[in-house]
């Protein structure tokens, strides 16, 4: 149980800290080779990009775990704790919507690179579905990190605890 915990609390972090480092490694090396040995590998310009998709997708849901994502805070602080919890409930609701939409859609893309054997350009065994994955992948972490912002905020609401609107990226 403990490890499920630790986990659900960093899959995020650890996935994007892995790829951002393995990204900027990529480029460090690849500019050193380019202009002191004037050589480098064909797939340094394109790897680091398929990296970012990873990056940016897992750093959606984790923005959405912690609530940083882009929301009217000072319009709902303003209102009564029923239309805050309405507004929370709302905001689940698209999120859930337009994840659904998502996953299908970026579903079908990775299937059409993996069903057509579609390589990284520059090498020879890297599939592109790996990197396309990371759109359902994260958008499907997403939904499960809505679920239980709305489980705790269903909890909130019932008890007559605050409810999370104001937030702050850097912690509580």
């Amino acid at each position: 149980m403990a490890a499920l915990r630790w986990i659900d609390e960093n899959v995020e972090k650890i996935i994007i800290l892995v790829c951002y480092v393995a990204m900027a490694g990529i480029i460090f090396v690849e500019v050193i080779r380019r202009f002191v040995f004037n050589e480098q590998v064909a797939w340094s310009t394109t790897v680091p990009i398929y990296l970012f998709l990873w990056i940016v997708w897992v750093g959606c849901a984790y923005n959405v775990k912690i609530r940083a994502h882009l929301r009217f805070d000072e319009l709902r602080h303003r209102l009564s704790r029923g239309g805050q919890f309405a507004c929370l409930c709302l905001d689940g609701a698209l999120w859930i919507i337009f994840s659904v939409i998502v996953i299908v859609y970026s579903t079908e893309q990775v299937w059409l690179s993996y069903d057509n054997f579609a390589i990284v350009q520059g090498t020879d065994n890297v599939m592109q579905w790996w990197f396309y994955l990371a759109t359902p992948f994260a958008w499907a972490v997403l939904v499960i990190r809505v679920l239980q912002n709305f489980a705790h905020d269903l909890r909130a609401y019932l008890s007559g605890e605050p409810l999370q609107i104001k937030t702050n990226i850097f912690g509580d």
